[in-house]
């Protein structure tokens, strides 16, 4: 099976970025469970990359459960599902995202919700399909990888392909003690990703900060390092109703705490010399 087939001569030439030296910095985002605000932050971290000026891509890396589409509100015309079907070059599955007033616009690689044939990939193909986004990379400043939730083999051969993988966490119980599974199976799977933490739906930032100490101190206990706070996003029942909406609360309440907060951890994410953000 090719993930990269050749350019049909009747198809439109889609207008990709011009490829850069060095490939992107990859930056997963991960969860031990569902439910917890993933896809809202990769969303809004893509959001604040573009704002930023970073040509973006955001890929929906939830094989079988893809929802970036959904959130965004969006209708593409191709998407993996395509790419491993062997119809379309992974490139050709690529779809722009208009960021509006703001001018965050970005790409999209979606997913498709339900497909047994992106859930049930071989290790193989998994492989094939990470090598084939890191060559896409090229073309991009950023890439956001929005993993799925849990730590079954899929999600951590893509998690792998990362530089950075973001764990998503709040202070439910089953959310703290699944975040730390996934950071062990990672840690032993792919030990040279930085695995970093993000405390979402925080009620205050003492709360956050303690749920981050609880995680961090078994981490350290257990595994022997302790993953860095990229920071803690606040409840708002805003991010909600953007979802409802299909909208992007960075576009429609850019001056809200949790898009604050979240701007606040782009800034984090980004270390390279030069690489500040300016939103």
């Amino acid at each position: 099976m090719s993930f990269l087939l050749p350019k049909s001569m009747d198809r439109p030439e889609k207008k990709m970025p011009p490829r850069r030296v060095t490939p992107a910095s990859i930056i997963a985002v991960g969860s031990g469970k569902g439910g917890v605000g993933k896809t809202f932050m990769s969303i809004t971290l893509a959001s604040a990359f573009a704002q930023a000026g970073k040509k973006t891509l955001l890929v929906d890396g939830d094989l079988g459960l893809a929802n970036v589409d959904v959130q965004l509100g969006i209708a593409p015309e191709t998407d993996l599902a395509a790419v491993i079907a062997g119809w379309v070059e992974l490139e050709d599955a690529v779809t722009p995202v208009d960021g509006g007033s703001t001018q965050g616009g970005f790409d999209v690689l979606p997913g498709r919700s339900g497909s047994g044939a992106l859930a049930e990939l071989s290790s193989d193909e998994v492989a094939r399909l990470a090598a084939g986004l890191s060559a896409l990379a090229l073309q991009y400043d950023q890439v956001i990888l929005d993993l799925g939730a849990g730590i079954e083999n899929n999600c951590m051969r893509l998690a792998r392909a990362a530089d950075k993988v973001v764990m998503i966490i709040t202070d439910e119980p089953t959310s703290m003690t699944d975040a730390y599974a996934f950071i062990k199976v990672l840690k032993g799977y792919a030990p040279n990703v930085e695995q970093v933490i993000a405390i979402n739906q925080c009620e205050t930032r003492a709360a956050g900060q303690r749920t981050y100490e609880a995680v961090s101190r078994a981490c350290q206990t257990f595994l022997g390092f302790r993953p860095a706070l990229s920071g803690t996003i606040m409840r708002d029942d805003a991010v909600r109703e953007a979802i409802r909406s299909q909208r992007t609360l960075i576009s429609t309440d850019p001056s809200s705490q949790p898009i604050q907060d979240a701007i606040a951890i782009a800034h984090t994410l980004l270390s390279e010399p030069g690489q500040a953000l300016h939103c």
